[in-house]
């Protein structure tokens, strides 16, 4: 048997399904006919933008919700680090923002954990030679879906630190702004989501995707 082409890494916060889609680009035949090489894996976001740095792969197959740092975030930093490396996101999750978001940042190719994994072992080979695909699942979405409202830097900062239980002056100090400004920001939010109440804005925030749930509020 041949060196496989193309080689991997797989970032995944759950280690049997790391397990499981090593097995599978690694099979010879199922997806590349000397399979795909497996470099190294990742549990959280951060581990794998160091693996990207580290390895160069051919491909990184990616989860969005993982710990340390979101999809988006590796993405982008996987475009800085490596720009031959192409970038396939498996999710579970169909936020509208997140989806968006991804789409936006040039994501390779983007499936459903919940689909069937024909589609994904279909694609991938064309994903390597420089295509890209997004799984008519989440295009459906985003056609169906009105798109969430644009939020500044400044409003995203100010929504996390809602979200983590900060009060206005805390939230002023910790981004150097006067408790006015933090209110001004408050207000925006609220009238740009729709939301009167805390509760109202983390529930409209997580459906949106405008924020990773997989981070601590």
């Amino acid at each position: 048997m041949n060196d496989p082409k193309y080689n991997a890494v797989i970032a995944d916060d759950h280690a049997i399904v790391r397990s499981g889609l090593k097995d599978a680009l690694e099979k010879p035949g199922l997806i590349e006919p000397d399979g795909i090489r497996v470099l190294s894996e990742a549990g959280d976001g951060l581990s794998a933008i160091a693996e990207v740095r580290k390895h160069r792969p051919s491909l990184l197959l990616l989860d969005v919700a993982m710990p340390m740092a979101g999809g988006v975030e590796v993405l982008i930093e996987t475009r800085r680090w490596s720009k031959e490396t192409r970038v396939v996101v498996l999710t579970g999750i169909s936020a509208v923002g997140l989806i968006s978001d991804l789409v936006d940042a040039g994501v390779d190719g983007l499936f459903s954990k919940a689909s069937d994994n024909t589609e994904f072992y279909t694609r991938l080979p064309g994903i390597l030679r420089g295509q890209r695909h997004i799984s008519e699942y989440f295009l459906n979405i985003l056609e169906e879906t009105p798109k969430p409202p644009v939020l500044t830097d400044r409003e995203r900062q100010t929504l996390n630190m809602i979200l983590s239980g900060r009060s206005n002056k805390e939230i002023a100090e910790g981004l150097g702004i006067s408790v006015k400004t933090v209110d001004k920001h408050r207000t925006s939010l609220m009238q740009k989501l729709n939301v009167h109440s805390v509760p109202q804005l983390i529930s409209r925030a997580l459906k949106e995707g405008l924020i990773d749930p997989s981070k601590e509020l």
